[in-house]
């Protein structure tokens, strides 16, 4: 389906409402994060009072699975090892990076990303289906996914396989999703017949158009986490959660031809457009070499962008191509996401920063019409992860269209879904009870890919480690200043 940019504008405009985060904090703590009663597959929680700001505490899943607030319900869409794809093959492993879209005749279609590295050391890949295929070492990408109007599962298929550690990625305008390679390997190490380290777009409605994968050279070759595409000025904003030096914020500015649509990426040359990395100054003109350095929140930077020397990158990284004082560094610069008329941009933790500057986790918000970088959320170093109660490790973010932004934890204990609205508020929406850190379940698993339904109906996320999809269902409601 080709959808006018006037159309995905109006929805952008709805998803985007409320945000404002204002105040300051040093912790974000979730409101009564202990949990007491019981949900299961599908099941549904009692109703108490509603609380005054978020849902309530989060009540224990029985069935070990996910925590939710009473009155909250939650089925499986799809189960790596467990559900399978339309071609035969399992679903695979490692969910990450997920965007919801329109399905013809209701419902929601939903492509997601998988984690994946060599095919060699992976037990369920993205099937290296002939034709969707980039390089057939190895073994990630994306799968589609299609569920009726109660989140119900009624079909699954590969939308791009071959490909590596695709992490989050980014809806476009004009309803395609770009996935992001997060790694930096070239052909002939680990296994790569393929240079890797790309972007590749993959359309969630039309099968045909993801056959001969190709790679979107112009974008760069980095340890891609995440895009947030600018639907005015063609723009689109990249992350990158890379050290050693630490990774940068760019923005690809197309050229003056371009004019975004489907399928018109892979059409780009090589070197289309320029590929920049961000520069910020202080309120009073002084180059700031890291983001972490930002401790009020309504900090606020003037941005420059510093043209990239080599965007392929084949001999130098990227980010080693620049000096410190060339451009602005950020301690895992992850999720991104386009909402009221800027882009939302994450860096999920510099703790080991000296005392005073580190933390657990940024929400920053770019404002292309003024070039302006404004620091929205911060966490404080959180002192127990391993104890529920407070978050730490924001990574994956969208925006709500009940307010503020759904982040998914990826911190060092407890692991949960997190909604933050104005000022400078946070809650619980679901922690992962499967992965919990108990003796028979030690190793904790991130949330990815939190994503509403276009209806706003569903809440869409998963868990990555073994690679759950989760349809959560519950009394959604507007979130403001109170």
């Amino acid at each position: 389906m080709s959808l006018s940019r006037r159309g995905f504008l109006g929805r952008s405009a709805v998803a985007g409402a409320g945000i404002a985060f204002v105040g300051s904090t040093e912790m974000l703590l979730a409101p009564g994060a202990s949990a007491a009663s019981a949900n299961g597959d599908g099941g549904r929680h009692g109703g108490p009072q509603r609380p005054e700001f978020g849902y309530g505490p989060l009540v224990a899943d029985p069935a070990g699975k996910l925590a939710l607030p009473a009155g909250f319900s939650y089925q499986i869409v799809t189960h790596a090892g467990v559900t399978k794809l339309e071609s035969g093959q399992y679903t695979p492993s490692n969910h990450d990076g997920t965007a919801a879209y329109h399905r013809h005749g209701g419902g929601t279609v939903l492509v997601v990303n998988h984690e994946l590295g060599a095919m060699a050391d992976t037990e369920l890949p993205v099937p290296a289906l002939p034709r969707y295929t980039y390089d057939p070492a190895l073994a990630g990408g994306c799968t589609v996914v299609e569920t009726d109007r109660n989140g119900r599962r009624t079909r699954e298929y590969v939308g791009v396989a071959g490909t590596a550690v695709n992490c989050a990625g980014g809806k476009t305008p004009w309803d395609t999703w770009l996935t992001c390679e997060e790694t930096e390997l070239l052909a002939g190490q680990g296994g790569a017949t393929k240079d890797h380290g790309y972007v590749f777009e993959v359309d969630p409605y039309d099968s045909r158009a993801n056959r001969d994968p190709k790679p979107i050279k112009a974008l760069g070759r980095f340890a891609h986490e995440a895009a947030a595409v600018d639907p005015w000025r063609g723009h689109i904003y990249l992350t990158e959660d890379a050290s050693g030096p630490n990774g940068l914020l760019y923005r690809w500015e197309p050229p003056k031809y371009y004019r975004g649509g489907r399928g018109h990426l892979k059409g780009l040359s090589d070197t289309a457009g320029t590929l920049a990395a961000m520069k910020a100054f202080d309120a009073s003109g002084r180059f700031v070499d890291d983001l972490s350095r930002a401790v009020e929140i309504g900090t606020t930077y003037e941005v420059k962008w510093i043209t990239v020397p080599d965007r392929d990158a084949r001999t130098t990284s990227i980010r080693k191509q620049f000096t410190n004082s060339d451009v602005t560094r950020g301690r895992k610069i992850e999720g991104a996401w386009w909402g009221d008329g800027g882009a939302y941009i994450v860096t999920s933790f510099a703790r080991n920063e000296s005392p005073g500057v580190a933390h657990d986790g940024q929400v920053w918000f770019y404002d292309p019409s003024r070039r302006r970088l404004i620091l929205k959320l911060r966490f404080g170093v959180n002192a127990n992860p391993s104890v529920d109660g407070a978050f730490d490790g924001p990574d994956n973010i969208s925006v709500s269209p009940y307010g503020g932004v759904i982040l998914a934890e990826d911190g060092n204990g407890v692991q949960h879904l997190i909604g933050a609205t104005s000022g400078n508020r946070s809650y619980p929406i679901a922690r992962n009870d499967l992965n919990n850190g108990s003796p028979e379940a030690p190793e904790f698993s991130e949330f990815t890919g939190p994503t509403f339904s276009l209806d706003g109906r569903i809440l869409f996320a998963n868990v990555q480690t073994p690679g759950i999809m989760y349809a959560i269902k519950g009394p959604w409601r507007y979130h403001r200043d109170i």
